[in-house]
C-alpha cells in the first residue's frame, strides 16, 4: 500500500507541474512577471546610483526668493517660506531631506506632493507626504479640470499641496520612471534575481536525473538529500550517480548566459533612462560632460521644481512680482579655479562688486563699495548720448560733437 501510495502522490506531483502556468514557474524561484515597484526598482543597483546623484544635486542648491520691481530684481532675505525650503521645514525632515524625497518621487513615481500648512497668510511649515498615502479624485470635464487630493481619507483641496509632476496631462498626477520604463528595470530586477539563486546554489546547474530501473524508496531519499546538500552550497559539492543514473543539464551557466555582460548593459541602459552619463557615477567625467550633464538632466528638474513653488507658494497678490528660483552658483563651487575665474570676470567687467563676490563665499566684506574700471575705457551713456573717456577726461555729446562737456584741456 505504501508503493501505491507514494506512486498516485508522484504522479499528482507531476500532473500540477504540467498544469503550472510559466508566471507560476517563474515565481517559484523568484523570478517577477509583473510590474515592479519602488522598492524593487531600487534595489538595482544603476537605479539607486543615478537616483541618489540627481537628488543630491537637487537637494544642496539652496531657493532664493526674488522679487521683480520696475526691472529691478532684489533677493528677500528674510521670509520664512526660503527658511521652510532650505533649513528647518518645521517637520521631522529638514530641508536638504524635504527637497531629495520630493525629487525621488518626482522620477520614479511621476509625481512629488507636500502639503502647506498655512496660518492665514503664513506658512508655518512643509509636510512631505509619500505617494502611497496620497490618492487624486479629478472631475470628468476634460476642459475645465478640477481635482481634490485626499490622504488617509481627508479631503484637501489642490491650493493645500505642492505638486511636483512629471510628464502630467492634468497637473496633479504625472507618470514616473518605473511606469514608463517598467519592462526595462523588470529585466534588470530579475537578472538580479537570478544571480542571488546562483549564489545560494553554488553555481551548480539544474537539471533532470534518468534512471534506467526503478530506484527504491531508500535509494530516493538518500539521493534527494545528497542533491539538497549539493545546492546548499554549504556542506557536500560531490553527488556519486549510481549504476543506471545519468544527469541530464536543464539550464545554462552565468557565463553562458553572459550575465555580466548583460548586466552592464541595462547599467548603462538605466543611466539612459535618467539622463545620467555612466562617467558621472565613477567619478571620470570631464567638465564637458558634466556641464552637459548639468544642462540636460538638473536644470530642467529645477525648473519644475521653480514652477511648482511658484504657483503653490505664492500668495495671488504676490504672483507677477515675486518668484522663487535656485542658486545654481553651488554648482560649481566644488571647483575653486573656475569659481574664481568667474568672479574675476565679473568684477572686471562691472557685473559684480568685490563685497559681493565675498559675501557669495560667505566672507565679511571689506567696506569697498566701487566697481573698477580701467582708464582704457571709453564710457557712454545711453540716455544723455555722451561719451566720457576717463583716460582724457574729456565728455562728448554725440548730437553735438565739437561741443565737449567738462574734462580737462583740449
Amino acid at each position: 500500500m505504501g508503493l501505491i501510495k507514494q506512486w498516485k502522490e508522484f504522479r499528482q506531483y507531476q500532473e500540477n507541474r504540467e498544469s503550472m502556468t510559466m508566471e507560476e514557474l517563474l515565481l517559484s524561484v523568484g523570478i517577477t512577471t509583473g510590474v515592479i515597484s519602488k522598492e524593487q526598482a531600487l534595489n538595482i543597483p544603476a537605479v539607486s546610483a543615478c537616483l541618489g546623484v540627481i537628488s543630491d544635486t537637487v537637494a544642496s542648491l539652496p531657493i532664493v526668493l526674488y522679487k521683480e520691481d520696475g526691472g529691478q530684481v532684489s533677493e528677500i532675505d528674510e521670509d520664512e517660506r526660503t527658511n521652510l525650503l532650505n533649513d528647518d521645514t518645521n517637520d521631522t525632515l529638514d530641508g536638504f531631506q524635504f527637497k531629495k524625497a520630493l525629487v525621488e518621487d518626482y522620477l520614479l513615481c511621476g509625481a512629488g506632493y507636500a502639503f502647506i500648512n498655512r496660518e492665514r497668510n503664513n506658512v508655518k511649515s512643509l509636510h512631505y507626504v509619500d505617494n502611497v498615502n496620497l490618492s487624486v479624485n479629478i472631475n470628468a470635464d476634460p476642459i475645465f479640470k478640477k481635482y481634490d487630493i485626499l490622504v488617509n481619507g481627508a479631503n484637501y483641496r489642490e491650493f493645500e499641496f505642492i505638486k511636483l509632476t512629471r510628464k502630467s496631462k492634468d497637473g496633479v498626477t504625472g507618470k514616473g520612471i518605473i511606469d514608463e520604463n517598467n519592462k526595462m528595470l523588470s529585466v534588470a530586477y530579475n537578472s538580479l534575481v537570478f544571480e542571488e539563486l546562483l549564489v545560494k546554489t553554488g553555481g551548480n546547474k539544474k537539471g533532470f536525473l534518468k534512471s534506467q530501473g526503478r530506484l527504491s524508496p531508500d535509494a530516493i531519499k538518500e539521493l534527494k538529500t545528497a542533491w539538497n546538500n549539493l545546492y546548499k552550497n554549504n556542506t557536500e559539492n560531490v553527488v556519486i550517480l549510481n549504476n543506471g543514473l545519468d544527469f541530464q543539464e536543464a539550464s545554462n551557466t552565468s557565463v553562458e548566459m553572459q550575465l555580466n555582460e548583460n548586466k552592464k548593459t541595462n547599467s548603462i541602459e538605466i543611466c539612459k533612462l535618467f539622463i545620467v552619463p555612466p562617467s558621472i557615477l565613477d567619478g571620470s567625467a570631464s567638465d564637458e560632460v558634466y556641464n552637459n550633464w548639468i544642462k540636460v538632466c538638473i536644470l530642467p528638474i529645477l525648473a519644475a521644481i521653480q514652477t511648482a513653488l511658484n504657483k503653490d507658494l505664492l500668495l495671488p497678490s504676490e504672483k507677477g512680482s515675486f518668484y522663487f528660483a535656485f542658486d545654481t552658483k553651488e554648482l560649481l563651487k566644488g571647483d575653486m579655479e573656475k569659481r574664481f575665474k568667474a568672479y574675476e570676470i565679473a568684477a572686471k567687467n562691472g557685473i559684480f562688486q568685490i563685497d559681493e563676490i565675498r559675501y557669495k563665499e560667505d566672507l565679511p566684506p571689506l567696506g569697498l563699495d566701487f566697481i573698477k574700471l580701467g582708464l582704457q575705457d571709453v564710457l557712454y551713456n545711453p540716455k544723455t548720448k555722451e561719451i566720457y573717456t576717463p583716460n582724457t577726461n574729456k565728455s562728448t555729446n554725440i548730437d553735438n560733437p565739437t561741443n565737449h562737456l567738462g574734462g580737462g584741456e583740449e
